[in-house]
């Protein structure tokens, strides 16, 4: 996980208002509604950095969390969206941007899986495992390390305290919404000898599962099957409770 100013998310947030319904429907770079009798399902994609507080350069590909934030609200309120699908392919990026998408998704009550496609490095493994059920190509690799700051750092102990408590956040939240402990999350974190000249792991795919960071191995279409599973829940459960 990496301290840094510099993030991603997808691209500009246009809003476009709905004559039908009057609702407001925020149209995205990278996002798309697909609809169909099993539910209508939003696809959001996390690439690149995950911009922070600081802006990137136009030549860098990036996810922008202002987007991303009041998107996930607004999906949370629609009664036309039933689940929401997260292809994530990111290096990481700015901490607490990261962090709080990641904890926008976790509180959703709408059904909501991840898809890690290519690479869900550093602050990417919070977002991975945020949704109720998360998967992971076979290919896809995650890359797990210690927090980090670019620029300027003061030497004092209250940077490596500070540093230590970010960790400790990063860390109890994946241990919350995955099954993997936070002793064993934080071994591979520290580990040293495995990447070059830095501390951590890169795991992949299957590995990922077993260690229980990853609920499954799976595609697309498992993972639209698990989303439709969850709405067929969702409403059942509805139904019943309108019964009573």
């Amino acid at each position: 996980m990496e301290r840094e100013t510099k993030s991603t998310a997808p691209g500009g947030g246009n809003e476009e208002k709905n004559t039908s319904g009057g609702s407001q429907r925020i149209v995205d770079f990278g996002a798309a509604v697909s609809r169909s009798e099993r539910g209508n399902i939003y696809t959001l994609t996390i690439v690149g950095q995950v911009e922070g507080h600081q802006v990137l350069p136009e030549t860098v590909k990036s996810t922008k969390y202002e987007h991303v934030m009041p998107l996930l609200a607004s999906l949370e309120q629609d009664e036309e969206v039933d689940g929401v699908l997260l292809l994530l392919n990111t290096v990481g990026g700015d901490i607490e941007a990261g962090l709080g998408i990641a904890e926008l998704i976790a509180g959703m009550r709408k059904p909501t899986v991840s898809l890690v496609l290519g690479g869900g490095h550093s602050i990417g493994v919070p977002l991975a495992v945020a949704p109720k059920v998360s998967m992971i190509v076979p290919s896809a690799s995650m890359t797990i390390h210690p927090v980090r700051m670019n620029g300027t750092v003061i030497a004092a102990p209250q940077t490596f305290s500070y540093f230590e408590r970010i960790q400790e956040r990063i860390v109890s939240f994946v241990a919350k919404n995955s099954r993997i402990s936070e002793k064993k999350f934080l071994s591979l974190m520290l580990k040293t000898g495995e990447m070059a000249a830095d501390v951590g792991s890169v795991i992949y795919g299957e590995e990922a599962v077993n260690l229980g960071l990853i609920d499954r191995i799976g595609g697309l279409g498992d993972a639209l099957d698990s989303l439709y599973d969850q709405i067929a829940r969702a409403r059942q459960d509805k139904d019943l409770a309108a019964v009573r």
